[in-house]
């Protein structure tokens, strides 16, 4: 296959791509998928050709999703697929910090981002000094760092967590005899923990997600008055007065899982809104209805994006947007990260 620019809708680029098409139908119009369509078949056929694998956050829109993925899910699932993968490529299709973590667990591999300004708010609200003021502070308290960090801020923690995992890393810290445990960055994912866990003071930090935190129990009092058949879940990212005005609460791995077993008629994601769209897209018997936010950040990666950095790795040269990680910096990072991968 010639790579260039100018991706053209083939016959060989409508019958590669035909057996995909159906999982998007309903997001992307017969014209969407002609300009769409070039770009899936030209990155499932370079990351063959490159031995790389695309990792995609649940909060891809669907054609990365659905499309190019090789593994979705989680920031866990990621983190845990990341440190297995064959690959010598891994092209994450996230934001910084995943790439970060992928590269932490795999410094072996070449590590990329599709777009090098695709962050996170809550990231972005803490560095390493912080954390070490924190420890100074109360030095006999562990520090449970949410994987939604840098590199720096994992290097200074005792184990990592996601919001999948995060109760259970408490209370197993509460088990050993703790009876204060940090739970950083995010106060509201904290303050969810604290209400799930009893006999350990959780201690917070001032970090928010900028989607999550938008959201309030009068905005669920308000979903309910619109669609009263609704189950309503949220992201334990939220405030907890909406995790508690709330139907469920989870992590978008967790989100997924509920409604795949419990397949109910109506229901509502508290959440970034392409999890929404690629969840209704494997469950055609569940109507999605519209509740949610979308992260700038996210929506940064595109197909193009993906495309050209594959396209770009010809050559042996380091790329503007591939990902590094100061070894001594990342050697403690991953001794955080492993533990949670252990406890998980």
């Amino acid at each position: 296959m010639a790579h260039n620019n100018a991706l053209e809708y083939t016959p060989e680029v409508e019958a590669a791509t035909a057996p995909l098409y159906p999982r998007v139908s309903k997001f992307y119009g017969e014209a969407q998928w002609r300009a769409l369509a070039p770009y899936i078949h030209a990155v499932n056929t370079l990351k063959k050709e490159k031995n790389a694998v695309i990792l995609a956050h649940n909060y891809m829109t669907p054609d990365i999703y659905h499309c190019v993925g090789d593994i979705v899910g989680d920031s866990l699932k990621l983190a845990q697929v990341a440190a297995e993968t064959k690959a010598q490529v891994i092209i994450q299709a996230g934001v910084h910090f995943m790439a970060e973590t992928s590269k932490i667990l795999c410094p072996e591999k070449r590590v990329f981002i599709p777009d090098m300004k695709a962050g996170c708010s809550l990231s972005e609200g803490i560095t390493g000094a912080d954390v070490r003021a924190l420890k100074a502070k109360n030095p006999n308290v562990p520090v449970v760092t949410y994987v939604n960090t840098s590199a720096d801020v994992k290097a200074e923690s005792d184990v990592c967590c996601t919001s999948s995992n995060a109760v259970k890393i408490v209370r197993a810290l509460r088990n050993q005899g703790h009876k204060q445990v940090y739970c950083i960055p995010d106060q509201y994912l904290a303050q969810n923990v604290a209400a799930q866990v009893e006999g350990v003071e959780v201690l917070t930090y001032d970090g928010s997600c900028m989607v999550h935190e938008q959201f309030s129990a009068a905005d669920v009092a308000r979903m309910r008055q619109q669609s009263p058949n609704a189950v309503i879940l949220a992201h334990p990212e939220c405030p907890p007065d909406v995790v508690e005005a709330s139907d469920f609460a989870g992590s978008t791995a967790q989100l997924n899982d509920y409604i795949v077993e419990k397949q109910p008629k109506q229901a509502i994601l508290i959440t970034e809104c392409s999890m929404s769209d690629n969840i209704a897209a494997m469950n055609p018997n569940v109507e999605l209805i519209k509740g949610c936010q979308l992260c700038p950040h996210m929506k940064r990666i595109t197909l193009p994006k993906i495309y050209h950095t594959l396209l770009a790795l010809d050559g042996n040269g380091a790329l503007e947007n591939e990902i590094f990680v100061d070894e001594a910096v990342a050697a403690l990072a991953r001794v955080a990260i492993q533990r949670m991968l252990e406890l998980s």
